[in-house]
């Protein structure tokens, strides 16, 4: 950039400069979005704000420039500022996802593309970083015959959990079952990885692994770049399958993956449907196994579970509901 420009350093969480961000998204047709952590501004003589760059965790979003500085390497210099914070932050790998026909200006700026779907694009500062974080789960035996696996968040573990499990195990000769690893939960991470770990070690064709940053969630997809028609929760279905398709299942031998039908939630629903579309289209099978209920006829879920916690604690009908190993914890560490 010219030596009309200055770069700063900017605070979300401060009032001014979070004001003066969403305004400055709000011109360029973008959201300023809730959870960042880091921005930095390129301003004018002035001091008229021109371009900006934000972050949150590991994913760097938000990005604007005017077009009085297109040509100059304003989004360079923007990238540049957040990996260096980034860094300092204890982040090393860090993620971008854009609209596909902004994919050209992120490579330049030394990011590899991941994965594209729906007119989006992946991109992460390394290379090969689905199939790293694929060796770092796979054990030490590589498995082999039939391969499947689940991807499950169980807030908490129930025994709706438990059947999917004891299904998909007995229908191939190993299997992933991935934990969300992203702790937005009402059972913090480690909490419920280690309530599905001994809810499922008897089982010993099982590998619970963490999800790591490959399993997209609709917590961390940002939305910023999307008109109000746009549907945000197709184009997050869409490229977190995809990636799933093309990059982990190939690097852990994946054939087919398991999920539990979803008669109430729409959201969960409309997964199923793009994974019936998506993963046989890849060559990997996609089997749905009706939901476990309960001697009222109710469908044993961990959302059921965590109602009946909020109003009526640690009691019979949730005990009834949950593997002896999550009832353990519940008795000695769940408080309302």
């Amino acid at each position: 950039m010219t030596e009309d420009y200055r770069t700063e350093q900017l605070d979300p969480a401060f009032y001014a400069d979070r004001e003066m961000l969403q305004a400055f998204l709000k011109k360029n047709g973008l959201v300023l979005e809730a959870d960042m952590d880091c921005a930095f501004g390129i301003f004018d003589l002035e001091d008229n704000l021109c371009g900006c760059g934000c972050a949150a965790g590991s994913l760097l979003k938000c990005f604007a420039v005017e077009e009085s500085l297109r040509g100059q390497n304003a989004l360079g210099t923007l990238v540049s500022l957040l990996v260096q914070n980034r860094f300092q932050q204890g982040y090393r790998v860090l993620r971008v996802i854009t609209r596909s026909h902004n994919r050209d200006l992120f490579l330049a700026c030394g990011f590899y593309e991941v994965v594209s779907a729906g007119g989006l694009t992946m991109l992460e500062n390394v290379r090969s970083g689905p199939e790293t974080f694929a060796r770092s789960v796979m054990p030490e035996e590589k498995p082999a015959g039939r391969i499947g696996a689940v991807v499950m968040n169980c807030n908490p573990f129930t025994l709706g959990h438990r059947g999917l499990v004891e299904y998909a195990a007995a229908h191939c000769d190993f299997l992933y079952l991935f934990v969300v690893e992203e702790d937005r939960s009402d059972f913090p991470a480690e909490v419920r990885f280690r309530l599905v770990e001994e809810g499922t070690a008897d089982l010993p064709k099982v590998h619970v692994v963490k999800s790591g940053p490959y399993m997209i969630s609709q917590a961390t997809f940002p939305t910023y770049f999307l008109k109000q028609d746009e549907d945000a929760v197709s184009l997050q279905t869409e490229l977190d399958i995809t990636l799933f398709a093309e990059r982990i299942a190939p690097a852990l031998g994946i054939g087919v993956r398991f999920a539990g039908e979803e008669p109430k939630d729409p959201v969960t629903a409309r997964y199923n449907e793009a994974m019936a579309r998506i993963l046989p289209a890849a060559g990997i099978a996609f089997k749905q196994i009706p939901r476990i209920t309960g001697d009222d006829g109710e469908v044993v879920s961990a959302s059921y579970v965590r109602k009946l916690l909020k109003e009526n604690g640690v009691c019979p009908e949730v005990l009834s509901m949950v593997p002896a190993t999550t009832a353990a914890y519940l008795k000695e560490e769940w408080k309302q």
